[in-house]
């Protein structure tokens, strides 16, 4: 699909693309009780802003005269998504990948070994997973969680009387919605691509980084790949689950099996095509 093709969602909201695990996850974290004080230990402190900071600090910040590929890119997947454009950034760090961050400003941040690593098509993927998060309201939780050992300890956990097993709680709570947050995101960039093979090949990209070989990468074989550990022996998934519950549970981010098998599905179920065609509860004018 050419890049005129693509089409704008007019009205989308953040519902139709937020996963119901999403939407589980996240209400299960605003349950955990020490939430509300984390939260307010971050909001006065300022630290919204001091992240902020640093980014534009450390940064180059993309526009019409810098780096216009990349605005221009994001500007495009902004419309499609029918969002404010955030501010777009490059830093110089060869691991390939990206991230969102900037409650009340927000901002994307591209690190240079992604943009080594994908094509100009896959960056439509990456950039519409960010703005995902964004439009969907992860960026608080999100930049809590990035700090959230550093809050409790300046909320003072012995002296307020918050035990090991509350902290252990709200990680664990965290955790598990961000895993989930991932697989909504991804399906914002599949609405900015509007081509699954373009968002798989983003998704392999992002797991296997920069590459001299990239050009002998297969959809078709990490598709296989996917779907053999999915069907794995009995005695395999035993080890899958104790391996989870040893490491995996503190993970921010789900398998890439897991996120490329669950785009996967979300196109399969139609859910994807209802959305394209414009059938979803469209935002107020």
């Amino acid at each position: 699909m050419s890049m005129p093709d693509r089409k704008k969602l007019v009205g989308l909201t953040a519902d139709a693309f937020v996963s119901d695990a999403d939407r589980w996850a996240l209400d299960k974290l605003k349950k955990v009780p020490l939430l509300a004080q984390v939260v307010s230990k971050f909001y006065e402190i300022g630290i919204d802003r001091w992240l902020y900071c640093y980014n534009m600090g450390t940064s180059i910040r993309c526009g019409p005269n810098q780096y216009k590929t990349l605005h221009n890119i994001m500007r495009e997947c902004a419309a499609t998504l029918d969002m404010p454009e955030p501010e777009l950034y490059v830093t110089n760090n060869p691991f390939a990948n990206a991230y969102a961050g900037g409650v009340e400003r927000p901002y994307i941040t591209l690190l240079s070994g992604i943009i080594q690593t994908m094509s100009d098509e896959q960056l439509y993927h990456l950039i519409g997973h960010e703005l995902g998060h964004i439009k969907a309201n992860h960026m608080l939780y999100f930049s809590v969680g990035s700090l959230l050992f550093p809050l409790l300890d300046m909320l003072g956990r012995r002296t307020m009387g918050t035990s090991d097993v509350a902290m252990y709680a709200l990680a664990l709570a965290f955790y598990e919605w961000s895993r989930q947050a991932e697989f909504s995101a991804d399906r914002a960039g599949l609405l900015c691509t509007q081509n699954l093979e373009t968002s798989l090949g983003a998704e392999i990209a992002l797991a296997a980084g920069p590459s001299r070989l990239k050009d002998e990468m297969s959809l078709e074989a990490f598709m296989e790949q996917a779907r053999t550990y999915q069907d794995a022996s009995k005695l395999d998934q035993l080890g899958k689950a104790v391996f989870f519950a040893l490491w995996g549970k503190s993970w921010t981010h789900p398998m890439p099996v897991h996120r490329a098998q669950a785009l996967e599905r979300w196109v399969h179920t139609g859910e994807y095509d209802r959305v394209i065609r414009g059938e979803y509860v469209k935002a107020a004018s």
